[in-house]
């Protein structure tokens, strides 16, 4: 194999992952206070409204999507029942519907990132290279699903990147089984290793930010009583 080739699918991938765990783990360390996605609802709501939906909803699906794909062996499904064409059926048909509310939402924050005037002057770099990461991603991601997978082309990630990408997580990399892999799942696999390297930095990082405590907190009542009582209150101090 090339150095090239050694370099995409052994020496890049580790590097970025690298960066994934290292990158977080400093940047909790010093920057906790950022830790946070810098909400831009108060700037424009409209178009971010439909945009954030269609991205969030649709990106949950199509990562359990990639954990059944690439996570998940092959020979898994055999043993359960769940024939190919079963597997290529919901991959085509789920992940493609999930795929296109993913690249709708993203292709919506763009357009409102670049037209509205003051999202734009309030973005980084970052914020747009994000943004064009993650659409790079997902439109490699969706036109492999929807081009090789559902017109039946003979190319079966699941016995060559899945295997690949499993020997990189358990430290047994097989830099040959990338070898002829069709270029869009290349491109694909690149710019998603590429942005797990930025993430830390990024406000991708108000991911692992759920607000779980919200599950066991007492709700806030309000009584409409008291607060008449607070503001007759209020008005007889001012008129003393």
């Amino acid at each position: 194999m090339t150095f090239l080739e050694i370099f995409l699918w052994v020496v890049f991938p580790y590097i970025m992952l690298t960066m994934f765990i290292v990158g977080h783990i400093y940047r909790y360390n010093v920057d906790q206070f950022g830790w946070s996605a810098k909400s831009s609802e108060i700037l424009e709501k409209k178009q971010l409204k439909w945009g954030s939906i269609l991205f969030h909803y649709g990106i949950i699906f199509v990562f359990f999507g990639h954990v059944a794909g690439i996570l998940i062996p092959k020979a898994f499904y055999d043993t359960v029942g769940i024939t190919t064409e079963m597997y290529h059926f919901g991959a085509v048909w789920i992940g493609g519907i999930a795929g296109l509310a993913t690249i709708i939402g993203i292709l919506l924050l763009m357009v409102r990132r670049f037209t509205v005037k003051r999202i734009f002057i309030h973005s980084t770099y970052r914020d747009i290279l994000v943004l064009i990461l993650l659409t790079l991603t997902t439109v490699t991601g969706f036109v492999n699903t929807v081009w090789y997978t559902g017109r039946g082309v003979a190319f079966e990630y699941r016995e060559t990147i899945s295997p690949w990408f499993r020997g990189i997580l358990g430290f047994r990399p097989m830099p040959e089984l990338m070898d002829g892999a069709p270029l869009g799942f290349q491109i694909h696999i690149v710019s998603a290793f590429l942005l797990f390297g930025i993430w830390p930095f990024t406000r991708l990082v108000h991911v692992w930010s759920l607000p779980l405590e919200y599950l066991n907190r007492r709700f806030v009542v309000y009584r409409a009583v008291l607060a008449r009582k607070s503001l007759h209150f209020s008005s007889n101090r001012l008129k003393k």
